[in-house]
């Protein structure tokens, strides 16, 4: 009674303080990814307050975090229009992966992590953060922007891209081997394209067997079969979270319009639990000494996200102030990177012990940096610089005419 009691204390003063937080985070415009991420680490191991009593419930929690956090992202998307943008936005999706996550490999290596923390690591700092880059389209007003497509292209070739990325890594995490990770890989390429599928010509089925006129029993349903498949999908080395990520693609219409309705609050609590939770088990003394690792880090991935948006944008055709306000929009890294590092972490073989460390002084750079630097195509000089270089560019070209 007195262990419950302590429990009771230590998760509803910790998740009153994230609500706090949350709300703080609104009034000055920033993620509140970061806050929680800090409010974690002052917990945790080695911080100023370690929680011992509640460690195992913000476990479970965090699990359910990712679940929901995956399945809300395929919430987003109908099978045709995955497919759909897999092949229009396949070449941004190579340019994407190549800048961005062999600088992580490279990195790893460089820092003689071995080839699995690299592995991890380019996962890291390939994947953008769709929930912080969303929330400052909307609040920039840039969502009818016409380089907001290729923004959103880039992220569903991640958000995809990952479904075949973090089986392979789950298995090497496990200590398989690169043949088994291989199969692994395979296994998950058929499931995805299964699924795919299965929802392309039988979605409407599933959807209708979770009627939308009834608000309790579609998120018990919807619940029920996410954790459902999801528990499936890591019993088969699949990786839960792709699993959600597939249920989510497969329901479509009203249903899964009130579906996303009635899961956001639990999506919210659960993704704050997830972050407090990867705080918890990261010990701040560990961070000190990768700091400038991490700051290097961040700003040669922010570069090459920049670039990667630049170049998706000029090949879509936009003009250059459009290029950069995608390249510049796309650096903050969030969730997809906080939960590869969670694998490593929590890896019945243990990874590099500093990977938790940096990954999470990395992702409080850009996920504080990349919202600001989303504004400068905004700034007064920015927009005189463009002018500038736009002139300096007709003034070259007369010249060459010219000759």
């Amino acid at each position: 009674m007195h262990e419950t009691t302590i429990l009771l204390i230590e998760v509803g003063a910790l998740l009153l303080l994230l609500g706090l937080l949350g709300r703080l985070s609104r009034r000055v415009g920033v993620s509140p990814i970061p806050l929680y991420l800090l409010a974690g680490l002052a917990f945790g191991h080695g911080g100023l307050l370690p929680l011992n009593a509640s460690e195992e419930f913000f476990a479970v929690g965090a699990e359910i975090g990712v679940i929901l956090l995956l399945v809300m992202l395929g919430l987003e998307y109908s099978a045709n229009e995955l497919v759909g943008n897999l092949r229009s936005a396949a070449p941004a999706g190579v340019i994407d992966a190549v800048f961005n996550a062999l600088p992580g490999f490279a990195f790893a290596l460089l820092l003689g992590w071995g080839w699995v923390a690299a592995v991890v690591l380019a996962g890291v700092t390939w994947v953008s953060s769709s929930g912080v880059i969303a929330k400052v389209l909307g609040d920039l007003g840039r969502v009818g922007n016409r380089e907001t497509p290729v923004i959103l292209s880039v992220l569903v070739i991640e958000d995809l891209a990952m479904a075949l990325y973090l089986p392979l890594v789950t298995a090497l995490l496990a200590g398989v081997g690169l043949v088994k990770g291989g199969f692994a890989l395979a296994v998950a390429v058929l499931t995805v394209v299964v699924v795919l599928a299965v929802a392309i010509r039988y979605g409407h089925l599933i959807s209708t067997a979770l009627s939308a006129k009834d608000p309790e029993a579609l998120l018990l349903g919807v619940l029920g079969l996410t954790l459902l498949v999801a528990g499936l999908a890591a019993k088969l080395q699949v990786s839960a979270a792709v699993g959600a990520f597939l249920v989510g693609i497969a329901l479509s219409g009203p249903v899964a319009h009130h579906a996303t309705e009635l899961l956001s609050p639990l999506r919210d609590l659960f993704a704050a639990v997830f972050f407090v939770f990867f705080g918890l088990v990261t010990n701040p003394l560990d961070m000190p000494p990768v700091l400038l690792p991490a700051l290097l880090l961040a700003v040669v991935t922010m570069a090459t996200k920049v670039a990667t948006g630049y170049l998706a944008a000029r090949r879509a055709g936009i003009a250059e102030p459009g290029r950069w306000r995608a390249g510049l929009a796309l650096t903050p890294r969030g969730e997809f990177s906080i939960v590869i590092a969670g694998l490593a972490v929590s890896a019945i073989y243990p990874v590099e012990p500093k990977l938790a460390a940096l990954a999470t002084a990395y992702v409080l750079i850009t996920v504080v940096t990349g919202p600001l630097l989303a504004r400068l195509p905004d700034t007064p000089w920015f927009k005189q610089w463009l002018r500038q270089r736009a002139a300096a560019t007709r003034a070259a070209a007369q010249v060459r005419v010219g000759d």
